[in-house]
């Protein structure tokens, strides 16, 4: 089996299945990513760059496409050069977001091409204009539906096509949902432990069973709730003597816009909020096994989000046994029922967010339960080997034998 695996950030989400497929006997797999993409052990990276620019003068809805054509030329010229040294694919699974996959078809046009569905945009009824701070308008509505014509294009040249949730398949336009399998990839073996310990910058060891409160994004962020989030814990702390807050993550803009102050979200929230610095303690982005540990000592585990894409931390944190203080929004519903393996709050109020957050500080042998049944649901539906199996399956079954109810579980039924 032959197989190539395109993501610009190669592996992306791909890792495990990418490292398991090239494991295996007569499986030859080849990853293309950019050319900062960070590549896999063992795998070969074929990386490629786009040879300019978007023009300037473009027009800013036709920006993202252009850039999209770029990207697909770019990975077209290296599909050329491995098709003339003899390499033909199998099969293809690419993240085909920013265009990497556009003219594959040209190139190889009987190799089975799977493409994962991350997001398809809506002007009302998801991520644009839910949060009344940071409206949209009509330019943003306008310019969304220009891009999609790129997920379009996506749709149409995939065989078949794979999306994690239910509520991101619900996005798809309805004459290709029945191509798209409701599948998550999974998650690693993530595990609680009663004698978990994390060093703070400030040199004091929080350790599990102390007052510990946690939230994680790629960034901090309005679109992962993070404005929300620190008003909460201004009021969290005035209540709470002891506390201590562990928050992970960048200051980048991962979706959205950068404060129009030209600041950070995390340099604008600090000005607004009164926090004590002893007991708040941003760690950036860490290492893989650091954020591990801070799962692992936390009491309560915040995650709030727009209408959007869900979060791997989410179902991590959960498998590590944190209780969970989700925002009642669509993409979290699936995995968490309100007092059944967490608790759920309005997005917007911070004041029910602290409540919670206070309640789960004040008792926590009284959440036991909630947190053992977020672990088993998890365990249940978000292995690594499950994920890897639809993905095998993905690689030669036709669609309508996953949509007959093989594959499309609903992830409410499988966090019950």
């Amino acid at each position: 089996m032959r197989v190539l695996v395109i993501h610009q950030n190669f592996p992306g989400q791909f890792r495990h299945i990418a490292q398991a497929w090239a494991s295996r006997k007569g499986w030859q797999v080849i990853g293309i990513g950019r050319e900062t993409a960070p590549g896999l052990q063992g795998v070969r990276c074929l990386k490629y760059r786009p040879h300019r620019l978007p023009h300037k003068m473009q027009h800013p809805y036709l920006r993202s496409m252009e850039s999209a054509v770029l990207h697909g030329q770019a990975v077209a010229r290296l599909l050329q050069k491995l098709k003339s040294s003899g390499f033909v694919p199998d099969v293809i699974l690419a993240h085909p977001g920013w265009g990497e996959t556009m003219y594959a078809k040209s190139i190889f046009p009987k190799t089975r091409l799977i493409h994962f569905c991350e997001w398809y945009y809506q002007a009302k009824g998801a991520d644009f204009g839910f949060d009344p701070e940071f409206p949209s308008h009509l330019d943003d509505e306008l310019r969304i539906q220009t891009w999609n014509a790129l997920h379009l294009l996506n749709l149409e040249k995939c065989d078949i096509a794979v999306t994690p949730t239910n509520w991101q398949h619900a996005q798809h336009p309805e004459a290709y949902r029945e191509k798209i399998v409701v599948a998550h990839e999974g998650i690693g073996h993530v595990v609680p432990d009663a004698e978990a310990s994390f060093a703070l910058p400030n040199r004091v060891r929080v350790k599990a069973g102390d007052p510990v409160i946690t939230y994680v994004a790629r960034n901090l962020e309005p679109y992962r709730g993070f404005h929300c989030f620190m008003r909460a814990l201004e009021r969290i702390q005035a209540r709470h003597p002891s506390c201590q807050a562990l928050i992970v993550g960048g200051d980048d803009v991962s979706y959205g816009r950068a404060p129009e102050s030209g600041q950070t979200w995390r340099e604008q929230l600090a000005k607004e909020v009164r926090l004590d610095p002893d007991r708040t303690h941003f760690l950036g982005r860490l290492p893989y096994a650091q954020y591990l540990r801070v799962l692992q000592v936390s009491a309560a585990h915040v995650y709030l989000t727009y209408p959007f894409v869900l979060s791997w931390s989410l179902l991590e944190a959960m498998s590590a046994g944190c209780l969970i203080v989700a925002s009642d929004t669509a993409p979290v519903r699936e995995v968490v029922r309100d007092g059944h393996n967490g608790l759920l709050v309005d997005f917007f109020d911070d004041q029910s967010i602290a409540e919670r957050v206070l309640n789960a500080l004040e008792s926590p042998s009284g959440m036991q339960d909630i947190k053992q049944r977020a672990r088993e649901g998890v365990l249940r539906s978000y292995r690594r080997d499950l994920g890897l199996r639809t993905y095998d399956a993905l690689v030669g079954t036709r669609t309508s034998q996953f949509n007959e109810g093989s594959v499309n579980v609903s992830l409410q039924q499988r966090a019950a």
